[in-house]
Parts: structure tokens; C-alpha cells; sequence
């Protein structure tokens, strides 16, 4: 198991807010519903560690969203 507390503090979050809240049917399925669960955590959802902003809003691009897989 990793030492690291953000990499362990992740895996909890991904397995409470996606993995946890889905049946994947197919590869194409999990793919979609992952892509979409990234896009929120990444785009959408505030994060407390950076004073609750959305992490995109960091960027360079001004707040540009990701790019379709």
C-alpha cells in the first residue's frame, strides 16, 4: 500500500463517489461512467485543499474544459 496520504485520501474518494456508486456492464460502459466521474471531480466538484475551488480553474487555459477522450 502506498505511504502517500493524498494518493490514499484519492483512492477513498474514487471508491465512495464512483466505483462504489456504479455496475459497470461492459469496458465501454466503465469507460463512460469514469470519464464522466473524472471530468466532475476535475471540472465540477470543489476541493477543500485548495480553497474549495474547482481544480481546472487552476490552469493555465483559464478555466478551458478537458478535451474529449
Amino acid at each position: 500500500m502506498p505511504d502517500n496520504a493524498f494518493i490514499e485520501a484519492f483512492n477513498g474518494r474514487f471508491r465512495a463517489e464512483c466505483l462504489n456508486q456504479h455496475w459497470f456492464l461492459t469496458l465501454a460502459d466503465a469507460a463512460e461512467k469514469l470519464e464522466a466521474w473524472r471530468r466532475y471531480y476535475n471540472e465540477e466538484r470543489p476541493h477543500g485543499a485548495i480553497g474549495n475551488k474547482v481544480p481546472i480553474m487552476l490552469t493555465k487555459s483559464g478555466g478551458v474544459t478537458s478535451p474529449s477522450p
